[in-house]
């Protein structure tokens, strides 16, 4: 009965009665009154000092004088396996526990826990040491970054997507086809491989650890992709004359940083109590990404150099208010801001939220529009010439000549990718001192690979607001029944929906025709060439849901935001862009309601082979945050025509864009150093370890080829040794305990890394020693070395001038990958600058 799930209110009290009370005020109590110490005290600082010869010194030092039990605790299984590593470089070996009263006598145990900081209780003589206590900031961080999606970098080098027939690039064989993955035995250690084909049906098959020299290949139609021939000299020709039109540039992009730097903008001071009243009145919460953005747009406004950051961030994510608060900024420096949006109706609503969110702040917005008589447009430009508007809203009217500012601190861009040539010139042509904030839900390919080459700063936010849905797409034949089921879908749920047919001539007989199909619905017409008054009339009906079924052109397109909006239906979808299809979904889905996209075309024989890519692409983009990776698959079907202009694009085209962009980064970085570019620079970062050892991603431990391609990309890229350790407790809490084979591979990654840095080209191991090969920059100190074969001639004899051999009994896989590891340690320890 449910009074049985009910607790009285007497049983309550009583409850209460029986246990003991503790009363905590925060009242000032006087020195005389008398205190409670609870009998926790915190712990001495035990942070891992990485820099220094010993990380774990003060936690050595710590449990060598704590005499009762130590618990560490973590939050995940894979944080346990870590931390257990971590603790036996100084021989402690902790026992595991599921509950802390297990910790009985003075050991050491190790348990899964979401405590966030240790402590130490004095009454029961017990520490509790948390992962925070060890790592400090990088656990904070990590958490953070574990709800973070997307990296602009690793988006475009990613080869989960990828499908058997898909051209790739391997940096030293040039552009083959992926084949598949497949398990090969080579010298009795079986190993994992890519397999890629060549011309002349040529397989070269890439063993994983080597999947930092293969990309996905990015710059034109798949089908137009070359097909280079193993062996030739085609690929190498190809590379060459890449790197050298590479460098002219980077020596451009250098320029135009040089001008940058050399104007100075103005440094934006900031109060962070004023500031911080403006952020509380936001009625969400910010996610990560927003959040990160924030902090990347407040700091280049601090600084005394002009911003120029593009802002990406799907539609509905939150990217107006990340250019509030820059605004607010702006305005309490005393600065004008003016924000430039592509439409009449996106102005208008731009104009209405800054109205809404300055409201309790004595800040003047203003708007120039269609929507304002000539007299009212002449009066708001005498004020703003004057200093009496704050902020200034318009659409491409802003970029008149006769539009003066008086002080202009910062220029808003809402959606470039829809102005003009002619109007980004003059864009451009504020640049130079004033500070640029760009805001684009799919950054056209232009504007990403410029803000990718760095030209531009560039913040994603890919982290949709809670409770948000994906909106649903398909992709479909046009048939009338479909488009009545999805209207009377949506309508008898209480909601609206947009009826994109593109054709003003036509568009009343559209609506004839839908009134006929579905007699239920009450629908309206709108479009641009309606007069100001009446199409405000008619959007403002909508809003206030009049109507239920709006037929009516891309005017549509960018940033009107109507929650109850959940179902767009798009004719002729074939004929629209893939960013323009991604705006268009993105008017419907923005609140918790699951949302649906009917993107309608004629018969497959009528469409372009482009047009159904565009559609393919978009279907299958359904994730919250995908405008970012559709620029990039925009980047793939547009090729890179239009993106660095004709001369450029085709060497794009021959070596794929990762590639390029990689040429690219070296180029700046050698020019910025002072010296001359050249491709042995990235041919000969390139280090091979090779410790004739299994290591892979056994299939019974990830069944799914694309995840363990994935993996196994990400481990080849990483960076440093943190990026690894998080893709090893992926692993484990996705997947369990790593096998034998996937800790060796990542054992294998974390050496590679090391020797790199070295600047050792080649390392083998075998049982009964191995090799290292340098290269010719490397900083392996000579001397200590000489000392090294003068002490241990037996170990250790050079072989030629830039081989070391070492002679070990190395039988044990274990011993081999700890001796190797301890060798390098020394080597790192005694390395030259």
């Amino acid at each position: 009965p449910p009074d049985a799930l009910r607790l009285r209110a007497d049983e309550r009290f009583a409850q209460r009665k029986r246990s003991p009370r503790l009363q905590l005020k925060t009242a000032h109590l006087p020195e005389t009154a008398a205190n409670t110490n609870l009998g926790f005290q915190k712990l001495p600082d035990l942070a891992i000092q990485a820099q220094q010869k010993a990380p774990l010194d003060a936690l050595r030092k710590f449990l060598e004088s704590f005499s009762g039990p130590v618990i560490f605790s973590v939050e995940s299984e894979g944080r346990r396996e870590a931390l257990g590593e971590l603790l036996a470089r100084i021989k402690i070996a902790p026992k595991r526990i599921l509950r802390q009263d297990e910790a009985q006598d003075a050991g050491r145990y190790l348990m899964i826990g979401a405590a966030e900081h240790g402590f130490i209780d004095t009454q029961r003589n017990l520490a509790l040491i948390c992962e925070s206590d060890l790592l400090g900031e990088r656990v904070a961080r990590r958490r953070l970054d574990s709800r973070r999606t997307i990296n602009p970098d690793t988006l475009i080098r990613n080869l989960a997507e990828l499908h058997v027939g898909q051209p790739v690039v391997h940096l030293e064989h040039g552009v083959g086809r992926y084949a598949g993955m497949t398990t090969l035995e080579a010298g009795g250690i079986k190993g994992e491989y890519l397999m890629l084909t060549y011309a002349n049906d040529a397989k070269l098959y890439v063993p994983v650890s080597s999947l930092h020299l293969i990309s996905r290949y990015a710059g034109g139609a798949e089908e137009s992709a070359p097909l280079h021939k193993l062996g030739g000299d085609a690929w190498s020709r190809a590379r060459q004359k890449a790197a050298e039109k590479v460098r002219d540039v980077a020596a451009e992009l250098l320029d135009i940083y040089a001008q940058r730097a050399a104007k100075e903008g103005f440094a934006f001071k900031h109060d962070r109590e004023q500031y911080q009243l403006f952020c509380d009145s936001f009625p969400f919460e910010t996610t990560p990404d927003q959040a990160q953005a924030i902090n990347a747009v407040l700091s280049d406004m601090c600084q005394p150099l002009a911003m120029d950051r593009l802002v990406c961030g799907d539609v509905g994510f939150g990217k107006t208010e990340v250019a509030m608060r820059a605004a607010f900024l702006a305005v309490e420096n005393h600065k004008q801001v003016a924000v430039l949006v592509p439409t009449t109706l996106l102005a208008q609503q731009h104009y209405d939220n800054f109205r809404d969110r300055f409201a309790n702040w004595p800040v003047r917005i203003e708007m120039l529009s269609r929507f304002r008589s000539a007299k009212e447009q002449t009066q708001i430009l005498a004020e703003a010439a004057e200093g009496k508007i704050d902020i200034l809203i318009g659409t491409h009217k802003l970029l008149q000549s006769d539009v003066k500012l008086r002080d202009l601190g910062l220029l808003i861009v809402d959606e470039e990718h829809r102005f003009g040539v002619r109007h980004k010139e003059r864009i451009k042509a504020m640049r130079a001192d004033v500070d640029i904030l760009t805001l684009t839900a799919t950054p056209i390919p232009r504007t990403l690979n410029m803000a990718m080459s760095g030209m531009r700063d560039l913040s994603i936010i890919a982290t949709p607001p809670a409770r948000r849905l994906a909106v649903k797409t398909f992709v479909r034949e046009y048939d009338s029944l479909v488009v009545r089921e999805a209207i009377l879908r949506e309508i008898l749920r209480g909601g609206q929906v947009y009826y994109l047919y593109n054709d003003v001539e036509n568009i009343q007989k559209a609506a004839e025709r839908l009134a006929e199909l579905v007699p239920e619905a009450r629908i309206a017409i709108g479009h641009g060439q309606m007069r100001e008054r009446e199409l405000e009339r008619v959007m403002n009906d909508f809003h206030h849901q009049r109507f239920n079924v709006l037929v009516c052109t891309t005017i549509i397109e960018t940033g009107i935001d109507i929650p109850t909006a959940n179902t767009i239906i798009i004719e002729r979808a074939d004929h629209f862009g893939l960013a323009q299809l991604h705006q268009l979904r993105g008017r419907v889905g923005r609140s918790h309601h699951q949302a649906y996209a009917w993107l309608l075309t004629p018969h497959p024989k009528a469409m372009t082979t482009d047009a159904q890519k565009r559609l393919e692409a978009i279907a299958s983009l359904e994730d919250l945050g995908a405008g970012f990776a559709l620029a990039t698959h925009d980047l793939e079907i547009r090729g890179a025509g239009e993106l660095l202009g004709e001369e450029q694009s085709g060497s794009m085209e021959t070596i794929g864009f990762s590639l390029y962009m990689e040429l690219l980064e070296n180029a700046v970085d050698a020019l910025k150093a002072g010296r001359e570019p050249s491709l042995e620079d990235l041919t000969s970062q390139q280090t091979e370890v090779e410790l004739r050892m299994p290591s892979l991603l056994p299939d019974d431990f990830i069944p799914d080829v694309n995840t363990r391609l994935s993996f196994y990309k990400r481990i080849a890229s990483a960076k440093n040794e943190n990026e690894l350790e998080e893709i090893k407790v992926e692993l484990i809490d996705r997947f369990g305990l790593l096998p034998d084979p996937a800790r060796n591979l990542l054992d294998i990654a974390r050496l590679r890394q090391q020797a790199q840095k070295l600047g050792i080209r080649k390392l083998e191991g075998n049982e009964t020693g191995g090799t290292s090969e340098v290269a010719e920059n490397n900083h392996v100190d000579p001397a200590w070395l000489i000392g090294l074969l003068q002490k241990q001639p037996q170990h250790f004899r050079l072989d030629g001038p830039t081989r070391l051999k070492f002679i070990q009994d190395l039988s044990e896989r274990k011993t081999r990958i700890d001796w190797v590891r301890q060798f390098m340690q020394q080597l790192e320890e005694n390395a030259i600058a």
